[in-house]
């Protein structure tokens, strides 16, 4: 007869959009915690040295920025991705935007890069 092993189910208990920042403040815990990194986790933390220069300070900042100009289509996800990205003009926004359904008027945008640039 064979033994039945049976798996964990882990349980999702939420979800939400992370930055660079944010993957890389979770990377600095876990090197802290785990004597030695796996081969996958030892690569991230060499990308996010390598490419993460944001403070946690300057992503709150931008985060809260980009919160307060209250735009109703602007979601947590887009948030994330204009903290990664850093757009600096109009173009860059747009690139940026492209992989989501989203229209915005030129004057947000226009607010979103200068919430970015106060920061940077």
């Amino acid at each position: 007869k064979k033994k039945e092993i049976k798996m964990p189910n882990p349980t999702i208990l939420e979800e939400a959009p992370l930055c660079l920042v944010d993957v890389k403040e979770a990377m600095d815990k876990i090197v802290g915690r785990d004597e030695e990194l796996g081969v996958l986790s030892q690569k991230t933390k060499e990308y996010l040295d390598n490419f993460v220069t944001l403070t946690v300070k300057q992503r709150d900042d931008i985060k809260t920025g980009l919160k307060s100009l209250d735009l109703t289509r602007l979601k947590a996800e887009h948030i994330a991705k204009i903290i990664d990205f850093l757009p600096q003009n109009l173009d860059d926004l747009k690139v940026v935007m492209l992989g989501y359904n989203v229209t915005l008027p030129k004057k947000d945008q226009e607010a979103i890069i200068d919430e970015v640039k106060k920061v940077i």
